[in-house]
């Protein structure tokens, strides 16, 4: 195959999250939760609270002259239940910028959720990714430092502990049990000053896949209001049964009340891998950092499509010969154009399968033969 194109191979750069975690149009959120993990480290149980909320009658006349009541549910008591368990998180991440003869600091702000009673704490990935302090304080005002303990950034979850006892965990409820049009409370940190936040919605979709930072994921959509800040808190049900761990919000011109939250049952088992190992070892990976590169007229040279920019030392990628720079045309038969694609035709995959890759190094293409292995650490 001729090589139109330059030999040298661009060098890209990985995105990074700035202010609050906020990026793009994607602003990502979150707010609160109450209880245990199961069949791992905690003992997870699903909830099953049927308990009967107070109401209140608002009545209302038609144009017809006909009266007619709206019932307004009045959620207090359930806030009385799960807020103590949503907890204000900040964070300092250390950075040189463009300078390498200085280094500033650089704050940002999220939510968690309480899930034991000795300080494990839920939240975002990209609450914490690369912070160098994270502090955590309560609805009583305690303030707590906290460790990482476990981080997954393809789902966005992360596990963090503080030293204390006989904090409130929240009640874990079962998001499958979900339908359109259930009442959602969020709880959260927006902006990063209001914690202890409350809005009410309800679940607007189920199962929607949406792509965030080249990672598709498959989250609970709600129209309570969310704001960056909100990461990490929990989303609750009428119960008060935490469903969902908020992450992200749909932020542009003339949108709104579109909100997505993790959902809590396709949660759990990953927060348990992150108690027990620090990471998710159970899936498949190529152990590469992938970037989605777009040619303009300025780089004409270098054609659209999804470009490896890391290759970590012993896993898959590298025992089957990719390199840094090399464009991965299609995966599996399938031609793939983004790290997105990549990344959701890998998941259907187990550790130990054979997979065929085509490569373009260099304008010349070939296929090499990848054997997935486990996230290299």
């Amino acid at each position: 195959m001729n090589n139109k194109y330059n030999t040298t191979p661009p060098q890209f750069k990985k995105k990074s999250h700035t202010g609050l975690k906020a990026v793009g149009i994607i602003a990502l959120a979150a707010v609160c939760g109450t209880a245990g993990i199961a069949g791992g480290y905690f003992g997870y149980q699903l909830a099953s609270r049927n308990d009967q909320k107070p109401s209140v009658q608002i009545g209302q006349n038609n144009s017809s002259g006909h009266s007619s009541s709206i019932e307004a549910v009045d959620v207090s008591s359930v806030v009385d239940i799960c807020r103590p368990s949503v907890v204000e998180i900040t964070t300092e991440t250390a950075s040189s910028g463009n300078n390498p003869f200085a280094q500033y600091v650089q704050q940002g702000a999220g939510s968690g959720v309480i899930m034991s009673e000795d300080g494990y704490i839920i939240t975002n990935n990209h609450v914490i990714e690369d912070a160098s302090s994270i502090k955590v304080k309560t609805i009583t005002g305690a303030e707590y430092d906290a460790r990482l303990i476990g981080t997954d950034s393809q789902t966005d979850l992360a596990v963090i502990k503080v030293d204390a006892t006989d904090l409130p965990p929240v009640q874990f409820g079962n998001s499958n049990d979900l339908k359109v049009g259930d009442i959602a409370i969020a709880i959260g940190n927006p902006l990063g000053s209001l914690g202890g936040t409350v809005t009410t919605g309800i679940i607007s979709a189920l199962d929607r896949e949406i792509t965030i930072e080249n990672e598709t994921m498959t989250l609970l959509q709600t129209d309570a209001a969310i704001n960056p800040g909100n990461s990490g808190g929990g989303l609750f049900d009428a119960s008060g049964n935490l469903i969902g761990i908020v992450n992200a919000k749909q932020s542009a011109a003339g949108i709104e009340g579109l909100g997505f939250a993790i959902p809590i049952s396709d949660a759990v088992d990953i927060l348990d891998e992150l108690i027990q190992n620090g990471s998710v070892t159970s899936r498949p990976a190529l152990n590469v950092s992938l970037y989605d590169h777009e040619e303009t007229y300025r780089n004409s040279q270098y054609p659209t499509g999804v470009y490896v920019v890391q290759v970590l030392d012993g896993g898959a990628a590298q025992k089957a010969g990719i390199e840094v720079n090399d464009r991965i045309v299609s995966f599996d038969g399938q031609e793939v154009n983004s790290a997105a694609e990549v990344k959701a035709l890998l998941r259907r995959h187990k550790i130990g399968d054979t997979v065929d890759i085509v490569i373009e190094r260099n304008g010349q293409q070939k296929t090499v033969q990848v054997v997935l292995n486990q996230q290299t650490q």
